[in-house]
């Protein structure tokens, strides 16, 4: 199985995704469509377009993003080059974001010259991922920052295609998407506080322009010549229905702004009906998931994020949890005392020590061993007594 937070796992990815007689994908419309229903579009992937289903369980919404992303990348790769060399795509990549990036950019400094392509590529996507330096605003913005990672896409496909990024490419497609999703809040006959904060969110989300520098003006007076291909224009039409979906319906009003859109972008109708149907069916299905039609402040937002992660790090590891624990006879002890009655604090002081020396031996949990690292101690303490024999669960036994 794959884990996209351990080392070469895009090695991995292509192993486990290599079956005999593949076929390349060469239907653009087709594979757009596909990649729109795993929700990567929208900063939030369930699922790939990939030839074999991967087993997602557990996940962190970073880890289900990479591989969204990689594969993304490796599908236009497919659809421009006409070909599966997994060598050769890795290396376009690496080389495009090293074009993308200045050389005093402190991504590229995370590369080391003896660093292989895959290697490099794995530390590019995790950067790409996580693009906010303050960790509450991060957990907190990276919606729709994940959302917007489909302009990597449009701009590799540039690359691919024309052998360069075209000049300050990037920055006028933010304008432009930026611009649209504002005119589409302003459709609305009544904002609600999802709508404001989808705003912030896009503000705090580019890379490329200052917010204060877009003004926002009608659809009539945009130009959207500069939108020339097909998935920049399916792309637009995708964030602008998002964007009015906040809510949960779509009014008249909202449909026919999109309708003129896909008019000035000369696109047909009825990929927009189809659009507004596939986008509200997974919006409708992944609400509850979505953090940002999840309100709350950064700081509970970010609880929320790191509660998340470390029940995912636990359920991981949980086996060999179970088994350092039990070479503990005191720290087991303790643990099933503690699921029936409450410890001391000098005996709490205990159990966080030695799950503290039990964490330094299990490298994906050295999370808890970093400075402040130990103040996620009680959620790991909190879900360890479900890790031991049911003997201990009293609530598990049979009267």
């Amino acid at each position: 199985m794959i884990n996209p937070s351990a080392f070469g796992w895009i090695d991995k990815f292509f192993l486990e995704q290599n079956i005999p007689d593949q076929n390349i994908i060469n239907d653009a419309k087709q594979f757009y469509e596909s990649t729109r229903k795993t929700g990567f579009l929208v900063g939030y992937t369930t699922c790939f377009v990939t030839p074999k289903p991967i087993i997602t369980k557990g996940w962190t919404s970073e880890e289900l993003s990479k591989i969204g992303l990689l594969n993304t990348l490796f599908g236009v790769f497919q659809l421009c080059k006409n070909s599966l060399n997994q060598e050769e795509f890795i290396d376009q990549c690496v080389a495009f974001y090293k074009q993308l990036h200045s050389k005093g950019s402190s991504l590229l400094s995370k590369i080391l010259p003896e660093d292989g392509a895959s290697n490099k590529l794995e530390k590019i996507i995790s950067s790409r991922i996580q693009t906010n330096d303050n960790i509450i605003s991060k957990n907190f913005s990276h919606i729709v920052t994940n959302a917007l990672l489909f302009i990597d896409v449009l701009a590799f496909k540039k690359y691919l295609l024309e052998g360069n990024i075209p000049d300050k490419y990037l920055k006028r497609v933010e304008e432009i998407i930026v611009n649209i999703v504002s005119l589409s809040l302003n459709t609305k006959k009544s904002k609600s506080k999802y709508d404001d904060l989808l705003q912030k969110l896009f503000e705090s989300s580019i890379r490329y322009t200052k917010y204060s520098e877009l003004e926002t003006a009608s659809l009539e007076n945009i130009d959207l010549s500069f939108f020339t291909d097909d998935y920049e224009k399916y792309y637009l039409i995708d964030m602008a229905g998002m964007a009015m979906w906040s809510d949960s319906k779509m009014e008249t009003s909202e449909e026919n702004f999109l309708y003129k859109l896909a008019v000035k972008l000369n696109i047909s109708l009825l990929f927009v009906q189809k659009s507004i149907r596939e986008m509200d069916e997974f919006l409708d299905t992944n609400k509850s998931d979505i953090p940002y039609f999840n309100f709350s402040n950064p700081v509970k937002h970010f609880y929320d994020q790191t509660t998340q992660n470390v029940q995912n790090l636990i359920s991981r590891n949980k086996f060999r949890l179970q088994l350092e624990i039990s070479q503990s006879k005191e720290l087991m002890k303790l643990l099933a005392q503690s699921t029936k009655r409450d410890l001391t604090p000098e005996e709490k002081k205990k159990v966080r020590n030695q799950v503290l020396d039990i964490c330094k031996t299990i490298p994906s949990l050295t999370i808890f061993i970093i400075p402040g690292g130990s103040l996620l101690l009680p959620i790991l303490i909190k879900f360890i007594p479900q890790l031991l024999p049911s003997a201990f669960n009293e609530n598990l036994t049979k009267e």
